[in-house]
């Protein structure tokens, strides 16, 4: 049985990446200054008695750098509309213009860029977590193996796999942060 272990690290990469992926999404989600229709992603809208994201009652647009506009398709719904980007905690001040909401994004003072490079550190150390997490799981399932008869240098192989994998995708993580930092801060 030792012989025939195989250590699944497709599924412990696609698990990785997975924590990348949700690094990215949460880091796109972050206002730096500079207009991005990802940041109106988590809005969600009271629209036909349910929660809806805003990208399915209306179209998103950057026509300019520092202008995002919604352009509302039910008339009924702009109020509403209006009123989930001014609640969301983006920062941002709507101005409405018929079906038309246009967000114009204010330049960001050098206490709130401090606090979004915090901000985005704590989405770096979630994703750094959620890695070491699956790391964990694959040592797990090597203890397992090694329990059931595995060799010792079997044992050492697969570990070794595995925290290379573990220390790329932590390197990622860092790389992701410095480079948001650095856009965050850039005046």
């Amino acid at each position: 049985m030792s012989d025939d272990f195989e250590l699944d690290t497709k599924d412990l990469e696609r698990r990785m990446d997975g924590a990348m992926t949700s690094l990215r999404t949460e880091f796109a989600s972050l206002r730096t200054g500079r207009a991005s229709a990802s940041m109106l992603e988590p809005v969600m809208v009271d629209a036909y008695g349910t929660q809806t994201l805003i990208n399915q009652v209306g179209t998103v647009n950057v026509p300019e750098p520092r202008m995002v506009t919604v352009n509302v398709w039910d008339k009924g719904l702009v109020n509403k509309v209006e009123k989930a980007i001014r609640e969301s905690g983006l920062g941002i001040n709507p101005q409405m213009n018929g079906t038309i909401i246009m967000l114009p994004i204010p330049e960001l003072n050098e206490e709130r860029r401090k606090e979004l490079t915090k901000v985005a550190a704590q989405y770096a150390e979630n994703a750094r977590v959620a890695i070491r997490n699956v790391r964990r799981d694959g040592m797990d399932q090597i203890k397992k193996a090694k329990a059931d008869g595995m060799s010792e240098d079997d044992q050492k192989f697969w570990e070794t796999e595995v925290q290379e994998m573990t220390n790329l995708h932590i390197k990622s993580v860092d790389d992701a942060l410095e480079a948001k930092q650095a856009e965050i801060m850039q005046v």
